[in-house]
């Protein structure tokens, strides 16, 4: 079995298991990215979302032999940038965090859709997150934190 080989988070890694293992469950237990979080297993819900080559993906629904080559950013290695840092901001002044378990995957679903369209409206900030669900906080407080973020974010998207 030859070793699956993509970039995670800005670094080359290598994975030495099978093919057919989900990139879900490789992040989180070889690789210990713990912001992508196991909801339902069959991509209904967002919280396992990264991007991957730039794409909002759900990895529970992605086998690792689809990595190969590929770019995965998970939460751990986006928040080590100016946008995380804006978007973190957004999402604390406007309370959209309750128990946290769907964030990780919302802030990643807001950042593909900031990527994309940098002053979205509410109907595409609602379609951008529709792939992400929250049991606890509503939508409203995170709808105003992306609009909060792509002001204050400056031309950064």
């Amino acid at each position: 079995m030859e070793a699956i080989n993509f970039l995670l988070n800005g670094e080359e890694t290598a994975y030495d298991g099978s093919a057919a293992d989900r990139l879900l469950d490789v992040l989180r237990d070889s690789f210990r990215m713990t912001s992508v979080k196991c909801g339902c297993k069959e991509g209904e819900c967002g919280a396992c979302s990264v991007l991957m080559n730039g794409i909002l993906v759900n990895t529970c629904c992605v086998a690792m032999g689809a990595v190969e080559g590929a770019s995965i950013v998970t939460l751990e290695g986006f928040r080590e940038t100016e946008r995380f840092a804006v978007l973190n901001k957004a999402f604390a002044a406007t309370s959209a965090v309750q128990c946290g378990f769907c964030i990780p995957g919302m802030v990643m679903a807001a950042e593909a859709l900031l990527s994309r369209i940098p002053n979205p409206t509410d109907s595409q900030i609602r379609e951008g997150l529709s792939g992400n669900l929250c049991r606890c906080t509503g939508y409203n407080a995170i709808v105003n934190a992306i609009h909060i973020a792509a002001k204050e974010g400056n031309g950064l998207w």
